[in-house]
């Protein structure tokens, strides 16, 4: 007679193969979500806040609309549309383009030379324009009549008595029909550690300013910079074309 023999599988081995294949299928499971969201979140997280949206929004300050495409505007919290006190805008010279991948290094302030603008358009804090400060508040400052700076600009050193620390008044010469070009800078050597050094503010719109700094090896530009701050503000305040 025959006697028919069945294997009977150990329950401890079974029970922890099944352990060792639920571990192992979870493990691709992580991995594999890991790679999806590295996927989607890997190009944000290297962009380090900023952002190649191009979409338009629309931001109220006071009367004025103003259109600016969301990678122009500096900050996330200020990418939105609606009412604002102000926005902060930078901007790739000369091209005066917002963020694009192909502009991160200067975006980031490591590339090879200082590009980058920044401006804020906010409601006019002062009767008069940077301009229009020159002859009652910044000449009265000064150590002197200056130094010859590039492309025609004399460079005023401030008192140390003024407030301004290590700054200096560059300014224009006088042109009929045309408002001296007016900036506070750092000076020279502090200016080498700083990615914009430069500041100036006009006035545009409907009772706002837009306050620009930029890099102080700009200054030999500056009839260009003027140029483009100018035809910038109108280009994107509605009404103002």
């Amino acid at each position: 007679m025959q006697t028919s023999t069945h294997r009977i599988e150990p329950i401890v081995a079974s029970a922890l193969l099944q352990r060792v294949f639920y571990c192992v299928a979870t493990l691709a499971v992580v991995s594999l979500a890991i790679a999806v969201a590295g996927r989607f979140l890997g190009h944000g997280i290297s962009l380090g806040g900023h952002t190649e949206d191009t979409s338009m929004q629309e931001i109220v300050i006071g009367n004025n609309v103003l259109e600016l495409p969301a990678n122009m505007i500096r900050f996330g919290k200020q990418r939105r549309s609606g009412v604002a006190e102000r926005v902060d805008v930078y901007l790739h010279w000369p091209d005066m383009q917002g963020y694009k991948a192909e502009y991160i290094r200067d975006f980031n302030g490591s590339g090879p030379e200082k590009r980058m603008l920044f401006a804020t358009f906010e409601p006019r804090a002062t009767a008069k324009d940077m301009s229009g400060r020159y002859g009652p508040v910044y000449s009265t400052l000064t150590l002197g009549s200056g130094i010859g700076g590039p492309a025609e600009l004399t460079i005023q050193a401030l008192r140390p008595d003024s407030g301004f620390v290590n700054e200096e008044v560059v300014v224009s010469p006088e042109r009929a029909g045309h408002a001296l070009f007016v900036a506070r800078c750092l000076d020279a050597e502090t200016s080498k550690s700083n990615l914009a050094s430069c500041q100036r503010d006009i006035f545009v719109g409907d009772e706002i300013q837009l306050t620009y700094r930029f890099p102080r090896e700009m200054l030999k530009d500056w009839r260009q910079l003027e140029q483009q701050m100018q035809a910038f503000a109108k280009a994107h305040i509605k009404g103002q074309e």
